[in-house]
């Protein structure tokens, strides 16, 4: 409705993207986590983790095949056991918590000896897209807003969600910093919260954090697979994907959508055993990904208040709805600027294509396939693609 089929079919597909590909790295994350106990794991990317995660990812494929409710009720029970280890943390680490050790070289300036970690303003940068990763999914209610009961719950999950994970990871962050050193915090393995409760209460203090991590990130494994499937399937419904992504089972999980997406995790899964940093490069692509969808939501929420469409029943919501727009759209804009070029144009070879499937969708429809301007785009997103497999193929392009 703001930019045309094109775009608003290709922020639809990084947003998919992002979302089976955080997918893979929450398996990476479970099997590194279950290391502490079981070291043949390694890092969660070697190949008993991949059989691991491989096992994990099917098991949840048969959860949601039996239905969205039923999925969604086992993963309140994980949401409510995962709280448990986040509030030992806060609550040992406000009684270890050390100002001294917090303010030390507060700003990151370099000392003797040291590299040094920038100005402020390059340390901002740097952390914005693993800061960005944290909070991806926030408005995952929205998406499953159509099957919501209330759709004014919908506005409700969102906002709640977003203060609680919020207030949880600005305590989890700071209080780290009273723990230990930014050298020593930089030092610890995934997971670094396990490293920093070891350090307070001793090697049980990481046993409590990593069965936490396994059981939170399993609830995180389980909405995702759910959210996952439900974006192709909801823009099949609108047009923008193949209706073959619009089908459902008798249990009413958009079974086509879900197969589909897991074999692509599948896919990544195996992967995973070929590249160290898994994690890492994982949750940076997955956060590139979803770039397109978060800007071009802003900018389209900026647009309506330029235009005054949508306004003439209540015109008082005008300036706000400009104002919180326009953030949005600077910070989706800064967020790409934060982002590497070797990222972006990582990220390029997964958009590339998309165009396929798009022509796919508008023959169904038997619609045109382009503008002049969304040609462009495409051929331009193709041709990024290209440059980046080449430049990943001749060793230059490392992300």
């Amino acid at each position: 409705a703001g930019f045309g089929p094109y775009i608003g079919f290709q922020s639809a597909w990084g947003y998919w993207i992002s979302a089976w590909l955080g997918n893979v790295s929450n398996a990476v994350v479970i099997f590194s986590a279950l290391s502490f106990f079981f070291p043949v794991f390694g890092h969660g990317n070697n190949l008993p983790s991949v059989i691991g995660a491989s096992i994990g990812v099917w098991l949840m494929h048969w959860l949601v095949l039996r239905g969205v409710r039923q999925a969604a009720f086992i993963n309140l029970l994980a949401t409510a056991a995962r709280l448990a280890p986040l509030m030992v943390f806060v609550v040992v680490a406000i009684f270890a918590f050390n100002y001294d050790k917090f303010t030390l070289n507060f700003w990151g300036a370099p000392r003797p000896g040291d590299v040094g970690l920038g100005s402020v303003a390059d340390q901002v940068r740097s952390t914005m897209i693993v800061t960005l990763w944290g909070f991806i999914g926030i408005e995952g209610a929205s998406v499953l807003s159509a099957r919501a009961a209330n759709r004014a719950d919908v506005g409700r999950a969102t906002v709640i969600g977003f203060l609680s994970a919020l207030t949880i990871y600005v305590l989890v962050s700071l209080l780290s910093t009273g723990v230990l050193t930014q050298k020593e915090l930089a030092g610890l393995t995934a997971p670094s919260m396990a490293g920093v409760l070891a350090q307070l209460i001793g090697p049980w203090g990481a046993a409590v954090v990593s069965i936490g991590l396994v059981v939170s990130v399993a609830g995180a494994f389980l909405s995702w697979s759910m959210l996952s499937a439900e974006i192709p399937f909801a823009a099949a419904k609108d047009g923008a994907f193949p209706k073959w992504f619009a089908k459902e089972n008798a249990a009413g999980s958009p079974v086509n959508a879900l197969w589909i997406t897991n074999a692509l995790v599948q896919v990544f899964l195996v992967v995973t055993y070929f590249r160290e940093s898994s994690y890492q490069f994982l949750y940076t692509i997955a956060s590139v990904a979803i770039l397109p969808p978060y800007v071009f939501s802003g900018a389209y929420a900026l647009k309506l208040a330029l235009t005054g469409e949508t306004y003439e029943a209540d015109p008082s919501r005008r300036t706000r709805d400009l104002v919180t727009g326009a953030v949005a759209t600077l910070y989706g804009l800064w967020l790409c600027y934060a982002a590497r070029l070797s990222e972006l144009l990582m990220a390029t070879i997964l958009f590339a294509p998309a165009t396929l499937i798009y022509m796919a969708a508008r023959r169904e429809r038997r619609e045109k396939f382009f503008t002049p301007l969304e040609a462009v785009i495409a051929v331009v997103v193709t041709a990024a693609g290209l440059i980046a497999i080449y430049l990943r193929a001749t060793g230059r392009l490392n992300a």
